[in-house]
């Protein structure tokens, strides 16, 4: 909970960025990474302890160079936290829906797949922290890639905590439900929890132990059995 050097992806905003303030309060050495330079440069403002570094994940070689200045600069890296996402509204009779799904799908399953693959290498690391969805267990149709990525990305945290268990590397599941954030677009979620009640929850069970953490819609996702997932998705889609 104190003492690390934290890598949080897409940690300027939203999720990562109360994630980041909460963890920097309990005096840990932050480093945030993010495409937006204005956003990045508002971080160093407010928070001038925070470690910046702009990156787009979609891209493989800008991971592979965020991982090399990591290496170089920050040997002692002990957690990362794959946060980073992005979801598009949308139909598959959009013109542009596959360029849309081909972005979230780099940015949502293929970033965080190779992060983990490149970090696992520093000696220093000991946790991942994979940041899902409540989405992951109903979909919800009008962001049908979004949804299925974070399922993706859910099942391959299972089996990525299962991999890592030999070499003493813990992986959380950290699963919010929609937040009042800008994913997705400006207002899309005005109506959703404040992010500030779902970090309290968060370091709340970060403080008992637990390897997925829930809040809310997704922790009643979480134990939902197969019918009542029906129901959802009927409610989420009608």
């Amino acid at each position: 909970m104190k003492s690390n050097k934290i890598l949080i992806t897409g940690g300027a905003s939203g999720i990562g960025l109360g994630l980041a303030e909460r963890f920097l309060a309990a005096s840990n050495t932050l480093i945030v990474c993010g495409r937006r330079n204005a956003a990045l440069d508002a971080l160093r403002k407010k928070h001038p302890g925070i470690i910046t570094r702009q990156c787009d994940l979609e891209i493989a070689t800008e991971r592979e160079a965020l991982f090399a200045w990591i290496a170089a600069q920050h040997p002692d890296l002990n957690v990362l936290v794959n946060n980073a996402g992005i979801q598009h509204w949308m139909s598959v009779a959009d013109k542009d829906f596959f360029a849309q799904a081909r972005q979230e799908i780099a940015i949502n399953i293929e970033a965080p797949l190779h992060l983990a693959s490149l970090c696992i290498n520093l000696p220093s690391l000991h946790t991942i922290m994979n940041v899902t969805s409540g989405l992951a267990f109903s979909p919800f149709a009008k962001v049908p890639v979004y949804s299925a990525s974070k399922a993706f990305f859910h099942s391959f945290t299972l089996s990525l905590r299962h991999m890592l268990r030999e070499r003493g590397i813990d992986v959380i599941e950290v699963i919010p439900p929609a937040l009042k954030t800008d994913l997705g677009g400006p207002g899309l979620h005005d109506h959703a929890p404040e992010v500030s009640a779902f970090i309290d929850a968060v370091f709340l069970q970060l403080a008992q132990g637990k390897k997925e953490i829930s809040f809310g819609f997704s922790e009643a996702m979480t134990m939902a059995g197969p019918e009542e997932l029906r129901n959802t998705f009927t409610r989420m889609n009608p």
